[in-house]
């Protein structure tokens, strides 16, 4: 999601959902380490959790959500101004 229109602070919110606590977990590591093959650190990650793994790199911060967790929040609905852009796994 294109944040830079809605939000002061955030230009793009990465939203991925995981079917179970270890595909999370993997997507984390998967993130996490190509990001770090470029140079980009986060500046903090929360979790580990089955439902919600946030991962903060500043102005992009990574979502990835149990479908359970993406359906409660709604983060699509709560940024409703936001653009949103479809990626595809590579």
């Amino acid at each position: 999601m294109d944040l830079s229109g809605a939000s002061e602070t955030l230009d793009y919110f990465i939203i991925a959902t995981g079917e179970s606590g270890l595909q999370l977990k993997a997507m984390q590591d998967a993130v996490k380490e190509d990001l770090k093959e470029a140079g980009i650190r986060p500046k903090g990650i929360e979790g580990p959790s089955d439902r919600w793994l946030l991962m903060d790199y500043g102005a992009v911060v990574v979502h990835l959500m149990s479908p359970e967790a993406r359906e409660f929040y709604d983060l699509e609905g709560l940024w409703a101004d936001a653009r949103r852009l479809e990626l595809s796994a590579s």
